[in-house]
């Protein structure tokens, strides 16, 4: 796997569900996962051991206040949106945990109720774009910490056309998480030392494949 973005060739245009198996299927990389996204199997760095304790702050406190027979986890599942042809790995999400008794390698996204993404600089265009958008019209709460700006940003109010409320608040403020949540995250201690951009030049590698219209 190479820093910087790669085309690999040898993986044909196909169906959501074909595209979609062959994401399950990949061999990555040890600290890489696979994503389904914009109709290319983009392959990305799992988080940095600087995002641990962020990530573990941020878990403890939204399992408290999750949904009934909802847990939360930070390991790399990957979950289907059909509607929207994409497939999704979050860094943190909270499900209901029914959906994990099914047959397969990925679960349904309606199932979700909460998901976070820790942006990194070769990540975050599909943070604040892409994952953003789909999440929008299926995911009760989406969380984006963005790692490079020190802030976090709650969107909330899905729709068929996004998300219709959101927040922002730098680290170290309190942020309140919207229903099915509803408390207050205390987000002081997700600052962490500040990234050198060098280090993230690339990190995305990117498989061929369909780009359905949007």
């Amino acid at each position: 796997m190479t820093e910087r973005p790669a085309a690999i060739e040898g993986i044909a245009p196909g169906a959501f569900e074909d595209m979609l198996r062959t994401v399950e299927e990949l061999d990555t990389p040890d600290g890489y996962k696979a994503e389904l996204i914009r109709g290319k199997i983009v392959v990305s760095p799992w988080s940095k051991l600087r995002y641990l304790r962020p990530m573990r702050r941020l878990r403890r406190q939204v399992e408290a206040h999750a949904p009934e027979g909802h847990v939360a986890e930070t390991s790399p599942f990957l979950f289907a949106f059909p509607s929207s042809e994409r497939g999704f790995g979050p860094d943190l999400f909270v499900a209901d945990e029914d959906a994990f008794d099914a047959e397969g390698r990925h679960a349904d996204g309606a199932a979700l109720s909460l998901v976070a993404e820790l942006t990194s600089v070769s990540t975050k265009d599909a943070d604040w774009l892409d994952k953003l958008d789909v999440y929008g019209r299926v995911v009760p709460v989406y969380l984006v910490l963005d790692m490079q700006a020190q802030e976090i940003t709650a969107f909330w109010d899905p729709s068929p056309k996004g998300y219709r409320s959101r927040t922002t608040v730098p680290f170290g403020r309190v942020l309140h998480v919207p229903a099915p949540f509803d408390f207050d995250l205390d987000t002081s201690g997700f600052v962490v030392p500040a990234e050198n951009a060098e280090d993230e030049s690339g990190g995305q590698g990117t498989f061929t494949g369909a780009d359905p219209a949007t």
